[in-house]
Parts: C-alpha cells; sequence; structure tokens
C-alpha cells in the first residue's frame, strides 16, 4: 500500500464528513469497511462534522438572512425536512431533535433548526454533537460486525485499503 493511498483517503473522510449530508456516520462506517484504521478514521471524521456544525451554529443568524434573501421575491414552501425538524422539536425538544434529526434531516440542518426553533448555542451544539458522536460508533460498529458476520471482508472496496 502505498502511503500517499493512506493519507488522501485520511483527507477525504475529514472532508466528506465535514460536507453537510455526507455526514460522519456514514463516512467513518464506510472508510473503516473500506480497511482504513477505526479511531484515526472516527476522530477525522467527526472533527471534519462537528467543526461545520460549530460553524452553522456560530453563523447561524448571518446564515438565515441570507437565505430570507435569497428567497425574497419567491413563494416560500416549508420544505419536507424543514417540516421533519419542527416535528421532531415539537415532540421531543431540543435533546430528541438533536438525537434524531441527523439520522432524519442531516446534522447541519439539525443544528440550524435547533437555533431556529429557540435552543441555546452551548446546549445545540453539546447536543448535536453528542448525537454525531453516538450513531457515528453506532453505524461503525455495526457495520464493521454485520460486514464481518456476512463474509463480505473479502470483497470489493470493502478491502480497498487492505490489499493495496
Amino acid at each position: 500500500m502505498i502511503m500517499m493511498d493512506f493519507i488522501l483517503g485520511y483527507i477525504s473522510v475529514f472532508i466528506l464528513s465535514a460536507i453537510p449530508f455526507f455526514e460522519a456516520y456514514g463516512v467513518v462506517a464506510i472508510a473503516t469497511v473500506a480497511g482504513l484504521s477505526v479511531f484515526p478514521v472516527m476522530g477525522l471524521g467527526l472533527a471534519g462534522n462537528i467543526l461545520t456544525v460549530f460553524l452553522v451554529i456560530i453563523f447561524v443568524e448571518q446564515i438565515k438572512s441570507w437565505r430570507k434573501k435569497r428567497r425574497e421575491g419567491k413563494e416560500t414552501k416549508e420544505s419536507k425536512r424543514s417540516v421533519r425538524a419542527h416535528n421532531l422539536w415539537r415532540k421531543f425538544g431540543l435533546p430528541g431533535l438533536a438525537i434524531l434529526g441527523p439520522l432524519i434531516v442531516g446534522s447541519h440542518l439539525t443544528a440550524m433548526a435547533s437555533m431556529t426553533f429557540g435552543g441555546t448555542k452551548m446546549k445545540t451544539f453539546y447536543w448535536v454533537s453528542a448525537s454525531i458522536t453516538i450513531w457515528s460508533i453506532v453505524f461503525t460498529v455495526l457495520l464493521y460486525y454485520g460486514v464481518d458476520f456476512l463474509g463480505l471482508e473479502d470483497r470489493g472496496f470493502v478491502n480497498f485499503f487492505k490489499t493495496r
């Protein structure tokens, strides 16, 4: 295996985790199954996802005003994702939205919705970060042992970083 492939793999984990809707829990699980080491992948994936969620929380007012300007003069219809997030907020509050939101609408939209619906910056950051961490661990463990259980470790991309 060429060292550059590993480095590019880890850089890709960080970058993909930082992109909205490419959540850390998906990227970390796939990279682990692809053969990258679990702990560096987990750290980089969480860092990428949590960093951009932090930026969304810090700049939520600017993001909301930008979105409002962009929609001026257009008919605004609430998106399905926003409706789902609002329903979660009404039923379960900040902890419920933060824990379930990343699975349903993504962590970035969850953070923004939490701030819009009245969550504080500190509590929103704490709950969404905890949720991202928990889901990353759960999906990585399930996918890792699921692949092992199904006997797929010698197929296709599952061994991409181990066989090069």
